[in-house]
């Protein structure tokens, strides 16, 4: 099932966020990694949600088992001459594929199971649309990771078998987030982490050999990717998934609930959005561009319903124009569920979206139409102008009704209409009379789903709301009204507040890199390339030394003098200093190298050095020669992301653009424990 390279999922680069939208407190560079303090749920908790994890996993499982038996069913068949094989194998072919369809049909249902994530709440409210977690088999890096260390950068590997631990670990626990804010920071800690893997260890010429296996959130069908675009983009997707559940569990019965869900929503728009936008070749349908743009636009729809139930709870009064913009919020709101209904029936997303999905929309479209006739007959029939209002307040309530219709009712201009009970009755029949049409027809789609008619919840919103309809038109019907009833015209949907996209703040959970002591970024990374260690022994003359040191962590010799000691020992310009007297420096300060050189007894003083040869990304001695002009550049690389609106490409250049910026200085790799080297005359020195 491993998809070829050329169509493996990649990750455009983005331009970073600028300095000055950025500010945060980094970790100490070089500093004591301590290891994540976040964990993941209880794996074999039995709570309804865990359970419901439990059941998804072991049915993907089962998926996963039966499309390879089809894999092999098919090449058998399409091998074979033997017509009795053949046959043999046709037979076991429509055995499978009929277990495949039971099981996804059981996915779908368990999929659907929305009343699991729901508020506990007794107050009762529509229920929301969340998405479960994608699965993920475990994955063990040590032998790849142990190999890589020994192999490019020359170490012992077993020195390191406390960090790979802690990287299993951490990958083990994302798995089970919570559905709170610590779940949140669980799966951004290791998205986070991924950059610092990807920097390590995944040269862009090869490959580390770790298969990262995903299964679909909808259908269960597995994926298989030894790319690390695969891994970072399925966690992004469980980061907006889970922010889905958080959203739909808020209890939306207060201000304060409401707008947690918005912000909920919003956020879980702004994760698939940022997905949306900058991967490519996704392997699984749920990360293509069709369904991801279905669920963008499903999440703003559930985030219009949020605004319109605060508009209900902040609207005390039964003034005319607070009824009239209560009846346009919930005509946007069916506008935008409307719009998503047209997304889920497009060909890529039609056979893939649940079922129960796409009816639990098209009923939220015609309820909230309902709701919008029914505010709007509300504000004709029960509210009567006094004389006061009448002088004071007609002229806005003309304005306010004169856009209140796609088109002007038939009949009286708007300004007699106003001021005509009885015309103001017909007309508030009228929309009263298309509300009870439109519940109507919520409830008959609600009854053709199998998996809405369990849902108790929905079924009481939608008799409830239809209920309250009927008992007003009744109010308003007259023995003696043999007038045919108009026919009301469509309301202008209107909203005061349009929802955000939230992008993704990768910068907001702070993270250490697990194998910082391989030394900075800068230098030791999958992308570079030096030569093997060599160690020198100085013996300091009446010259000194004979060489110049400047920057930082690892020290650069920027110049060796001609027939000067460090020449004669081998020491050569643009070698970098890893280790002083056997004690490692990759990370050590301009000053602490310089007190080193000058503590060395008589005998001499030895460094241990290496020589960068290449560098994919163009970290070479030019970058550091110019490092003052660029070190804005690196504030910007350590900072892991930017700002809220700002996209975070120095987490995710996975298809990295090789653009040089003028002026002919070289971007340096960011690393977030990477110093810049300051001014060249506060850090060079000959010693």
């Amino acid at each position: 099932m491993e998809e070829p390279a050329t169509r493996q999922l990649e990750m455009s680069l983005s331009d970073p966020a600028s300095d000055d939208e950025m500010s945060t407190t980094l970790p100490k560079e070089g500093g004591s990694h301590s290891g994540s303090i976040r964990k993941g749920c209880d794996p074999f908790a039995q709570t309804q949600r865990s359970k419901l994890q439990h059941r998804r996993a072991r049915i993907n499982q089962q998926i996963n088992k039966e499309m390879r038996m089809r894999a092999g069913a098919e090449n058998l068949f399409r091998a074979t001459t033997n017509n009795k094989v053949k046959e043999t194998v046709a037979l076991e072919l429509s055995f499978v594929n009929s277990n495949l369809q039971l099981l996804k049909e059981e996915l779908e249902e368990l999929n659907s199971n929305m009343e699991v994530y729901q508020t506990e709440s007794e107050t009762v409210n529509v229920p929301m649309i969340p998405l479960g977690l994608k699965e993920t088999k475990e994955v063990d890096f040590t032998l790849s990771i142990q190999d890589f260390i020994c192999e490019h950068y020359g170490e012992d590997c077993s020195l390191y078998d406390k960090e790979i631990k802690e990287l299993i670990e951490l990958r083990q626990a994302m798995r089970t987030p919570s559905r709170d804010q610590a779940g949140l920071e669980l799966l951004m800690e290791y998205y986070n982490q991924l950059y610092y893997l990807d920097q390590r260890f995944f040269p862009p010429n090869r490959n580390l050999g770790v298969h990262f296996h995903w299964y679909d959130s909808l259908t269960g069908v597995p994926s298989c990717q030894r790319a690390l675009a695969f891994e970072k983009g399925s966690v992004l997707f469980n980061i907006g998934a889970l922010y889905t559940q958080i959203g739909a569990r808020q209890d939306r019965s207060a201000t304060a609930g409401i707008d947690r869900a918005i912000d909920a929503f919003q956020r879980a728009a702004g994760a698939f959005n940022y997905l949306k936008e900058n991967f490519s070749n996704a392997p699984s349908l749920d990360m293509s561009g069709p369904s991801l743009c279905m669920l963008v636009r499903l999440m703003v729809a559930q985030v219009q319903e949020c605004v319109f139930e605060r508009v209900i709870l902040s609207t005390q009064d039964t003034h005319f124009t607070s009824q009239l913009r209560l009846a346009q919020e919930a005509a946007r709101v069916s506008d935008v569920y409307s719009l998503v209904q047209q997304t889920m029936s497009q060909p890529l997303v039609k056979d893939y979206v649940p079922f129960s999905w796409a009816s639990m929309v098209q009923v939220k479209s015609e309820h909230f139409r309902a709701l919008s006739h029914y505010y709007a007959a509300v504000a004709l029939c029960d509210h009567a102008q006094s004389s006061e209002e009448v002088e004071e307040g007609d002229e806005e309530a003309d304005k306010v009704f004169f856009q209140f219709h796609v088109s002007a009712p038939a009949g009286s201009p708007i300004c007699q209409l106003l001021r005509d009970p009885e015309e103001r009755r017909k007309l508030g029949k009228a929309h009263l009379r298309r509300a009870v049409i439109r519940h109507e027809e919520a409830m008959r789609i609600h009854s053709l789903c199998k998996i809405l008619r369990k849902m108790d919840i929905l079924q009481d919103v939608l008799s409830l709301m239809h209920k309250r309809s009927l008992d007003k038109y009744s109010e308003l019907d007259r023995e003696d009204d043999f007038d045919e009833t108009a026919e009301a015209p469509e309301i202008q949907s209107l909203t005061h507040q349009k929802p955000d996209v939230t992008p993704p703040n990768f910068a907001k959970v702070q993270v250490t890199d697990i194998f910082q002591r391989l030394g900075p970024l800068s230098v030791f990374c999958a992308r570079a390339r030096w030569g093997p260690v060599r160690v020198i022994c100085l013996q300091r003359r009446e010259g000194g030394l004979g060489l110049t040191l400047r920057g930082d962590s690892p020290v650069l010799v920027a110049g060796v003098v001609p027939g000067g000691c460090a020449a004669e020992a081998g020491l050569r310009e643009g070698d970098y200093i890893v280790a002083v007297d056997g004690q490692d420096c990759k990370w050590a300060k301009h000053g602490e190298v310089v007190h080193m050189l000058k503590s060395c007894s008589d005998r001499g003083v030895e460094l241990s050095v290496v020589t960068l040869h290449s560098h994919d990304t163009q970290v070479d001695r030019r970058s550091v020669m110019h490092s003052h002009s660029s070190e804005k550049e690196n504030t910007r690389q350590r900072l892991l992301g930017g700002a809220k609106g700002q996209s975070s490409a120095s987490l995710l250049n996975w298809n990295r653009k090789k653009k040089r910026e003028g002026g002919g200085v070289s971007k340096r790799l960011g690393s977030t424990f990477s110093l810049s080297f300051g001014s060249l005359r506060d850090t060079e020195a000959m010693y």
